[in-house]
């Protein structure tokens, strides 16, 4: 499957192919704009963040990068100095065979933490880069980022004239703490910087920063985005509207290719003080293991929410007798359940979807986050995932 012409946004080329980080499949992507673009970068506020998270930050301090590195299976963290002397010699070759200034480039790095890169074998495979860039192909390149996805994760949109795309991986180590996992948004609409940053960071928060798959933050976490402007200008709402569309398409994508995963999560909050405290006490749900096993399992033991709103001691203001929670259509607290009452809730568990809804009834903020269910299948990944 590949774009159409149609639905790609003009001016980005790439370099897709395999180094030899990884076994067969393409594990190398670079997408470039054949001008600057106005561009902006969320990243992991871990504190073992990699060399690509601190270079990239610093290169998108003007707003404005021109291409994307990507390097998969290989996150190059913990590997000190000799990591960031790696990172800058990836960066500098592109710069060399591209003619774009190596601090005009975004780099981003995913997979085994603590392991060099092949610096020979990217050597090599970099040199004539850039005369073999090809019109980007979007999916090849999601396709190229990807670890242990099983399915490349892309969704695309119009705005007017202009066109949108956006890339993601990410299945495994996902608590965003900024934006999330790797993911790439490339388009050929006009929009000034200031509002770029305003809409990218309002969109990152409530979609990607919404996302927990296993509460473990990457080390690596990047979202960056890239407008060359050459088709249209539009306007901040229809700009808005779209990025939206597109990061929740590739957030529910992730969720449902998540490691081991059956079923998606949706927990929505509504009647908070704050988003703050909606948000807090929907992740406090979706990220309980207990909550996760009992939908796993499809067993109607809706206590569990409970026991996962109880956990946000912080949040003072929230009376338990105040609180409805309910699965879909069925409310569980406060009710007096019936046999009937629990085979339909286990009904409602064991689809592919599983919606659970609080209101706290304090206040009229909401928020609404997505994750997975916790199967055998996480343990199996994970339990191998480097040898």
């Amino acid at each position: 499957m590949s774009l159409t012409i149609s639905s790609t946004p003009q001016g980005f080329s790439a370099f897709i192919t395999n180094l030899g980080i990884r076994d067969t499949t393409d594990d190398f992507v670079f997408i470039k704009s054949s001008v600057p673009c106005v561009a902006d970068g969320v990243f992991t506020q871990s504190l073992f963040a990699g060399p690509s998270v601190t270079i990239s930050r610093n290169n998108l301090k003007d707003s404005q990068a021109q291409g994307i590195v990507v390097i998969s299976k290989n996150a190059n963290v913990a590997n000190g100095s000799v990591g960031i002397a790696d990172a800058q010699e990836v960066l500098q070759l592109v710069a060399t065979e591209t003619g774009i200034a190596a601090h005009n480039i975004v780099i981003a790095s995913t997979g085994v933490i603590g392991r060099r890169y092949p610096i020979e074998k990217i050597r090599a495979g970099l040199l004539g880069l850039g005369k073999n860039l090809t019109p980007a192909d979007f999916y090849a390149a999601a396709c190229g980022i990807m670890t242990t996805d099983t399915v490349p994760k892309l969704a695309t949109r119009q705005i007017g004239n202009a066109k949108l795309v956006g890339i993601a991986k990410g299945v495994g180590m996902i608590e965003p703490n900024m934006a999330t996992l790797l993911t790439f948004f490339f388009t050929d609409a006009a929009i000034s910087a200031n509002s770029l940053r305003s809409i990218f960071r309002s969109t990152i928060d409530k979609t990607f920063n919404c996302l927990s798959v296993d509460t473990d933050t990457s080390t690596s976490d990047s979202a960056v985005i890239l407008a060359n402007g050459l088709v249209a200008e539009v306007s901040e709402a229809d700009f808005a509207s779209a990025l939206q569309e597109v990061a929740q398409e590739l957030v529910l994508k992730i969720a449902r290719d998540a490691e081991g995963a059956t079923k998606i999560i949706e927990v929505s909050v509504d009647s908070a003080i704050d988003y703050a405290q909606a948000k807090t006490v929907a992740k406090a749900i979706v990220n309980s293991p207990l909550v996760k096993t009992a939908v796993y399992g499809a067993d109607p033991n809706w206590g569990r929410v409970a026991m996962a709103i109880g956990k946000c001691e912080k949040e003072q203001q929230i009376n338990p007798e105040l609180v409805v929670i309910n699965f879909d259509n069925v409310k569980v607290y406060p009710n007096s359940l019936t046999n009937e009452n629990l085979e339909q809730l286990r009904q409602i568990m064991s689809k592919d979807k599983v919606d659970i809804h609080v209101s706290l009834n304090i206040g009229d903020a909401s928020a609404t986050v997505w994750g997975c269910d916790l199967s055998e299948g996480y343990i199996e990944i994970n339990a191998k995932y480097s040898t």
